[in-house]
C-alpha cells in the first residue's frame, strides 16, 4: 500500500499475517469524493481471532529495551517514509499537506517519547518496616502491563493519535486490538507495517478495519480484552463505559473549546493564535477553538484583526502546498456546519466573515452577537466556525467557560499573573493555556478533561500509567 496508489485493497492485520475479506469497506478521497481505496470488513470471529492473537503475544517475553528498540525504529521509519505518510492523510482526512507534514513529525516524535519511557517504568519502596510487627518485612511496588488493550481512534488525527494509543501500551508491554476510524484507516494500517519491519512481534499490534458500532460491540463482549482506550464523541464513549464492566476505560470526549482574550494582553498576537487554532483540520480538532471571549475594552480591535487573519487564509485542495483549510471529512459534515450557522443566524448571530459552504469545503466562518444556547456555542461544532463576544469581569468570563457540559482545555490571554492564578483555580478544565489557544499541545505533556470531556490522561509517560496496574511485593526477610 502506497499513497501513489490512487486504488487499494488493503487486508486485515492480525497476529502478523496479512488476512484479505470478500467484504470490503470504501475510503474515499475527501476533497475529490472519488474512491481512492477499500479496506477489509472484519466479521466478529476477525475480532475474536485479533484478540485471541494478542492475547498469545501478550504472554511471549518482551523485555523493556527491545520495546524501546522496537519503537525507537518505528519512529525512526516513520520519518524516512513521511512523505508517503502525509499524502495518506492528505487523501484520507482532506487534511492540508503542510500539516498533513506536521502530523507525521509529530506522531514520529509520540513513538519516540514513547521508547523512552519503555526504560523509565518504575516504582516506589514503601516502609512496612515501620509498622509494629513488621520490622523484619521489606516491600516495593512495581508497574505491571494490563495486558490486551482495545484502541479505537477518531478520523481527525488519525496516526498521531493512534501513536499516542499503540506507543505507550507497546512501550507498557501490553499487546493492542486496533480499530481505526472507518473514514481513515490507512494510516494506521501503514503504521502497522512500519512496526512490523521495526521488528515488532507477531500479535502486539492487530489492526482490525470495518464498521465502527459492530466491531465496538465485539470488543467489548470478548473478554481477552483487558482495558479499553477510546477518542471519539460522548455518546460511544458512554456506551463503551457501560459495556466494559469492570474493566478500565480510558476516553477523550471532545470540547467547544474557549478562549478568553484580557484587556492586558498583546491583542494581535492574541487574534494571530485564535485565527490559527480555530481552522486548523477544518476545525476538526477536539481542542480547536469555538469560543472565544474578548475584554469589552479591546473587543473591535481583536475582532478587526481575527477578521483579516481569517480571510487571509487559503481553502481548497489539500495538496497543494499554499493551502491551509482544507475539505471536512465529508459533504454532509459540511452541510451540518451550514446549518449550524443558519440557524444561529436566524436567531440573531452575524456573520463577519465566511459563512459559504462549496461541496465538503466550508469557508472559516466568524460569527458574532451570539447567545450562549446556540449550537455554535453550546455543543461541539468541530467545523471551522468561531463565536466570539465581549464580557467585561474575570468572574463573569469564568462563568461563561464553566458553562459547558466539556472541560479539556481553555486558553487565557493575560499579563495578570492574578487572573492567570484565578482561571487556574475556576475553569473547568483538564488543561489551562496561559497567553495561548487552548489548541497548544505538546506530545509528552498530560492531555484529558472533565466533565464530558472524558477521563484519563493521554501523553506516553501519562498513558502509560493508565495502561499499568502497580503491584505490591512484600519481602519477610
Amino acid at each position: 500500500m502506497t499513497a501513489s496508489t490512487p486504488y487499494s485493497k488493503s487486508p486485515l492485520f492480525i497476529g502478523g499475517e496479512r488476512k484479505h475479506k470478500e467484504e470490503t469497506q470504501p475510503v474515499f478521497h475527501k476533497y475529490t469524493g472519488e474512491k481512492w481505496a477499500e479496506t477489509s470488513k472484519a466479521s466478529k470471529a476477525d475480532v475474536d481471532e485479533a484478540a485471541a492473537s494478542a492475547q498469545k503475544a501478550f504472554r511471549q517475553a518482551f523485555s523493556p529495551y527491545a520495546r524501546y528498540e522496537v519503537l525507537q525504529k518505528t519512529a525512526r521509519l516513520m520519518r524516512e517514509n513521511q512523505e508517503e505518510l502525509a499524502a495518506i492523510l492528505v487523501a484520507e482526512v482532506g487534511k492540508p499537506v503542510k500539516e498533513s507534514c506536521g502530523e507525521v513529525t509529530r506522531a514520529a516524535l509520540t513513538m519516540e517519547i514513547s521508547a523512552e519511557e519503555a526504560k523509565r517504568m518504575h516504582g516506589e519502596g514503601v516502609p512496612v518496616e515501620a509498622a509494629p510487627g513488621s520490622e523484619n518485612r521489606q516491600a516495593f511496588t512495581k508497574h505491571v502491563p494490563v495486558g490486551v488493550i482495545a484502541a479505537i481512534t477518531p478520523f481527525n488525527v488519525p496516526l498521531n493519535l493512534v501513536c499516542h494509543k499503540v506507543g505507550p501500551a507497546v512501550a507498557a508491554g501490553n499487546s493492542v486490538v486496533l480499530k481505526p476510524a472507518s473514514t481513515t484507516p490507512l494510516s494506521a494500517l501503514r503504521l502497522a507495517e512500519l512496526m512490523e519491519e521495526a521488528g515488532l512481534p507477531a500479535g502486539r499490534l492487530n489492526v482490525v478495519t470495518g464498521s465502527g458500532s459492530q466491531i465496538g460491540d465485539w470488543l467489548c463482549e470478548n473478554q481477552d480484552i483487558d482495558m479499553y482506550t477510546f477518542t471519539g464523541s460522548p455518546e460511544t464513549g458512554r456506551k463503551l463505559k457501560e459495556n466494559a464492566g469492570l474493566r478500565n476505560v480510558a476516553l477523550e470526549l471532545g470540547n467547544n473549546s474557549a478562549a478568553v482574550v484580557h484587556h492586558d494582553a498583546d491583542i494581535e498576537a492574541a487574534a494571530k493564535a485564535c485565527a490559527q487554532k480555530s481552522f486548523n483540520n477544518a476545525g476538526q480538532v477536539c481542542i480547536s477553538v469555538q469560543r472565544i471571549y474578548v475584554h469589552h475594552n479591546v473587543y473591535d480591535t481583536f475582532l478587526e484583526t481575527l477578521k483579516q487573519e481569517t480571510e487571509s487564509l487559503k481553502t481548497g485542495d489539500p495538496s497543494e502546498e499554499t493551502t491551509d483549510v482544507g475539505p471536512m471529512i465529508s459533504e454532509e459534515e459540511a452541510v451540518r456546519i451550514e446549518q449550524w450557522v443558519a440557524e444561529a443566524a436566524a436567531h440573531g448571530a452575524e456573520i463577519q466573515t465566511g459563512g459559504k459552504r462549496h461541496g465538503p469545503v466550508y469557508e472559516p466562518t466568524v460569527l458574532t452577537n451570539i447567545q450562549d444556547d446556540m449550537k455554535v456555542c453550546k455543543e461541539e461544532a468541530f467545523g471551522p466556525i468561531v463565536a466570539v463576544d465581549a464580557y467585561t469581569t474575570t468572574d463573569e468570563v469564568t462563568a461563561r467557560v464553566n458553562d459547558s457540559d466539556y472541560g479539556l482545555q481553555a486558553g487565557v490571554f493575560t499579563n495578570s499573573l492574578e487572573f492567570a492564578m484565578k482561571a487556574s483555580e475556576e475553569m473547568e478544565v483538564g488543561g489551562l493555556i496561559i497567553n495561548d489557544t487552548p489548541g497548544y499541545r505538546v506530545d509528552h505533556m498530560p492531555y484529558g478533561g472533565v466533565k464530558k470531556s472524558g477521563n484519563g490522561k493521554e501523553g506516553p509517560k501519562y498513558a502509560i500509567e493508565e495502561m499499568t496496574e502497580e503491584r505490591l511485593v512484600v519481602l519477610n526477610l
